[in-house]
């Protein structure tokens, strides 16, 4: 099946469906309450910090990140001064954490940012950060994610530093639904939906070839 321009980049969801006020992919639902309900038998309550993410919605982050008025990262997670940075440093950044609008796995409907609701500490707030799933309050259930959502139709795509986009340990994605989906997307796809309302628009047109190979096609195979 292939998909319209607006559904690849998430500027519509009307191909989805609603489910536990997600918006999935209807491929994935089966699979979904397959996964959620073998964390519950094993003693996790499942939630769900991101599911779907319209075109709107990661280009606002994006911009944010890039003018300053949301936290930007280093490698090591260490915030940085985006004044100090130049466009490309900038891009760079952000791209090491956040995808570029129309790029996000998110737009599909496929893609999860998970955690144990029961594990998270009272008056704790999820930060989504790789400590927390490494040695901290999420450890055990992705130690059990890591063992169990290839049985369910799940695999991580982040879950090696490839160069591209960050380890992200709380990030999974059903790998039938998504294969054909990255398959779709092109670098030109991508160039049609990047306007002038996306910070550093010049740099990223110029150099999308290099941002495709790098953080949207560079993932791990599950």
């Amino acid at each position: 099946m292939t998909w319209t321009l607006e559904a690849l980049t998430g500027q519509t969801e009307t191909h989805l469906i609603s489910f536990e006020g997600l918006k999935l992919h209807p491929e994935i639902k089966t699979d979904f309450i397959a996964l959620k309900n073998a964390a519950k038998q094993a003693g996790f309550t499942l939630g769900i910090a991101s599911g779907f993410r319209s075109f709107e919605r990661q280009k606002m982050i994006w911009n944010n990140k890039f003018l300053g008025l949301r936290p930007l990262l280093d490698d090591q997670g260490n915030t940085l001064n985006p004044h100090l940075l130049n466009e490309e440093e900038k891009i760079k950044a952000i791209l090491r954490w956040s995808a570029l609008p129309g790029a996000s796995r998110h737009h599909w409907g496929t893609d999860l940012d998970v955690y144990a609701i029961n594990h998270l500490p009272p008056k704790t707030e999820l930060q989504l950060e790789p400590w927390e799933y490494l040695t901290g309050h999420q450890a055990t259930f992705f130690q059990w994610l890591k063992k169990n959502s290839p049985a369910n139709g799940f695999y991580f795509p982040y879950e090696k530093d490839l160069g591209g986009v960050a380890f992200e340990p709380w990030h999974i994605s059903h790998k039938n639904a998504t294969a054909p989906l990255l398959k779709q997307l092109t670098p030109e796809t991508l160039r049609k939906v990047i306007s002038c309302e996306v910070q550093g628009q010049k740099w990223i047109l110029n150099k999308m070839d290099w941002i495709y190979d790098r953080y949207i096609a560079n993932v791990s195979k599950g």
